[in-house]
């Protein structure tokens, strides 16, 4: 269980790792829309004036732009490039447009340096100076620049005294990361808050870091929200099931994994184990054998000696004895154990069947078993009852030889010559 919970929670773990989508080519594109809101909501803003480049300067960035409209990316950058101005908006609109180019033409690292420039120098129109501080973290996200993404997430939320679902969602990505994981819970919660539309990824992240740090009864809450906002996510019903075996509430884990099976959201061979093994769990043989059964039959389940086995003890503590015996033999076929045809031969007597238990139990004399005294024991128990005396007999002078069995035997044997006397058997 605890290697498919970890196998549950590696996945988990994949689908938080995030992939940042690259903004800098949406936020490059001419035809790209404004959202329509203000793009500062601190009490008291005041929009500033609109700032257009100079004259020298406005002619070079249309320069640029007919280059770009043609597709000539790095002729458009040429052309910015060679702006050679001191006035302090054309410079940090000149270098903000490079930024956009080159983040466009996949060059992210490179791209930052410009941003940054003309973010800190405080320069652009007010518009530009929010997108270009989200774009830089939304950049170094990208080129795996977390804590750097971190501090200009943070930087954006300052200035625009916004709060936004993609900003919290992507720092807390940045934390996880980074393995930060107590950090993950402030914006995580915030992103769940402020989601349009619930996002698994966002619980995933939140379960994580939980778990992460063996907060066990926090992941589970986690997990059970989930649940209710995801119902038809398999995946969940199942990692939950995992999660209260964890803890050791069986009872929970049983109901979860019942409820995902008649679902039909056990998909995989080792839920239907777990399962098998909640009923065990839960005193209820006769289901956890019954379930693996029938997978184990159709193929779903692989066959080895380790099922078969758990198949047989299950009907073994449901006193189906018969189905007992006959996955016991299977499962000492497969693995060529000779104590596996023993507890063959136990539950052949118990089942009345003393011939069949005795072919059992000789068979794990010849293959080597263990404990000899008590399989004689057995083998002249069978045979006595049938009235086989000296069949009888011959056993329980093997027993007497093994240290474990002898006192046992002696009080037998006795009684053996009594009763062959008393039939007209000489031994």
């Amino acid at each position: 269980m605890k290697k498919y919970l970890k196998h549950l929670c590696a996945v988990s773990a994949i689908t938080v790792a995030v992939s940042v989508p690259n903004l800098a080519l949406a936020q490059a594109n001419a035809g790209a829309k404004a959202k329509p809101v203000g793009p500062i909501a601190c009490p008291g803003y005041v929009r500033g004036k609109t700032n257009i480049p100079g004259q020298k300067t406005g002619k070079k960035v249309g320069q640029a732009l007919d280059f770009y409209n043609q597709d000539q990316v790095d002729e458009a950058l040429k052309t910015l490039l060679e702006i050679d101005t001191d006035e302090p908006f054309d410079r940090a609109f000149t270098d903000n447009f490079i930024g956009k180019l080159l983040a466009g033409s996949g060059k992210g690292k490179e791209s930052l340096k410009y941003f940054i420039k003309a973010v800190e120098s405080k320069q652009l129109n007010d518009s530009e100076q929010v997108g270009g501080i989200k774009l830089i973290a939304d950049l170094n996200l990208q080129e795996g620049e977390y804590d750097e993404a971190v501090k200009w997430y943070k930087e954006w939320l300052k200035v625009t005294c916004k709060e936004d679902y993609d900003v919290y969602f992507r720092m807390a990505n940045a934390y996880y990361q980074t393995q930060k994981f107590a950090e993950i819970i402030e914006p995580i919660n915030k992103a769940i808050a402020l989601a349009e539309k619930p996002n698994k990824t966002a619980y995933a992240l939140k379960m994580t870091s939980y778990y992460s740090r063996k907060m066990y009864k926090e992941t589970i809450e986690v997990q059970e929200e989930a649940v209710k906002t995801f119902p038809d996510d398999k995946n969940l019903w199942t990692q939950l099931g995992m999660f209260y075996m964890l803890v050791e509430d069986h009872k929970k884990a049983l109901a979860t994994f019942e409820l995902a099976y008649h679902q039909g959201f056990i998909t995989k061979p080792a839920e239907i184990k777990a399962l098998s093994q909640l009923y065990t769990m839960n005193d209820i043989p006769y289901k956890a054998a019954t379930v693996l059964e029938k997978h184990v039959k159709s193929g779903f389940v692989k066959t080895t000696d380790n099922i078969l086995t758990n198949l047989a003890s299950n009907y073994q503590q449901a006193k189906e004895f018969k189905e007992s015996a006959e996955y016991y033999g299977k499962a000492g076929e497969l693995a060529s154990d000779p104590d596996l045809f023993v507890k063959q031969g136990n539950m052949l007597y118990i089942a009345e069947r003393p011939n069949e238990a005795l072919v059992a139990l000789q068979r794990a004399l010849d293959e080597g078993a263990d404990n000899k005294g008590r399989i004689h024991m057995i083998m002249m128990e069978a045979n006595f009852y049938q009235g086989k005396y000296k069949a009888a007999y011959k056993h329980v002078l093997e027993a007497k030889k093994e240290k474990s069995t002898s006192r046992n035997a002696r009080s037998w044997e006795p009684f053996i010559k009594e009763k062959a006397k008393n039939n007209g058997i000489t031994l």
